[in-house]
């Protein structure tokens, strides 16, 4: 699967555009923030494995955990990000242990299976009330300065479990145990044939 194609998929799933996608697919590298790199701590990519693994559970086929997803959103938000979605990335990880600790009085690689899915869920409704809330804003300010062309949109950060989210998709379905376990796969296709049969259930197919 090529870059374009994952992130069109991710971006069908989410219902929107991919954060960052304009390095990702360009190979280029903006500025980062200070602190980047302690995402690559291995406390860091062990917490961001459980996310993704929350977020995709193995059952028959693996998880995020076994895609290495976490390693993945450390070299993508390093890489991708803008410095401010950098920090708030990185804040969400404090942000979901903070509000762990509130709930479960435990830390979030403490609790179980079932308080994490809990937990990401109702981080899950808080991103979407914080877009909610964002468009009306920038609706209401485009409306307040029409016709000025001076005018441009207030940079806002984007909300970490969006980010998070988005980057366990993407990172899933471009590992190979994605590819070749989730989906199927055929590595060198003999032709093209643009009207496959589809029972219910079936895989979707990875692009060769």
């Amino acid at each position: 699967m090529n870059r374009r194609d994952a992130i069109g998929r991710v971006a069908l799933l989410m219902g929107g555009a991919v954060i960052g996608a304009e390095f990702f697919l360009s190979g280029c590298r903006p500025n980062g923030a200070s602190n980047v790199e302690d995402l690559f701590k291995q406390a860091n990519v062990d917490f961001l494995n459980e996310v993704a693994e929350t977020i995709l559970p193995a059952t028959s086929s693996p998880g995020g955990k076994a895609a290495g997803v976490g390693q993945f959103m450390a070299v993508m938000v390093r890489d991708c990000y803008t410095p401010m979605d950098q920090k708030s990335f990185i804040e969400g990880i404090s942000k979901l242990n903070y509000a762990s600790q509130k709930k479960y009085n435990a830390k979030f690689m403490d609790i179980t299976p079932a308080q994490r899915t809990e937990l990401l869920i109702a981080a899950d409704k808080e991103q979407k009330d914080y877009y909610k809330q964002l468009y009306k804003k920038i609706e209401a300010d485009m409306a307040k300065h029409k016709g000025d062309i001076k005018y441009t949109e207030p940079d806002q950060p984007n909300h970490y479990f969006k980010m998070m989210k988005e980057m366990t998709l993407l990172g899933f379905f471009t590992s190979e145990v994605g590819a070749t376990k989730a989906l199927r796969y055929i590595e060198t296709p003999g032709h093209y044939d643009g009207c496959m049969p589809y029972k219910k259930g079936d895989k979707a197919w990875a692009d060769a």
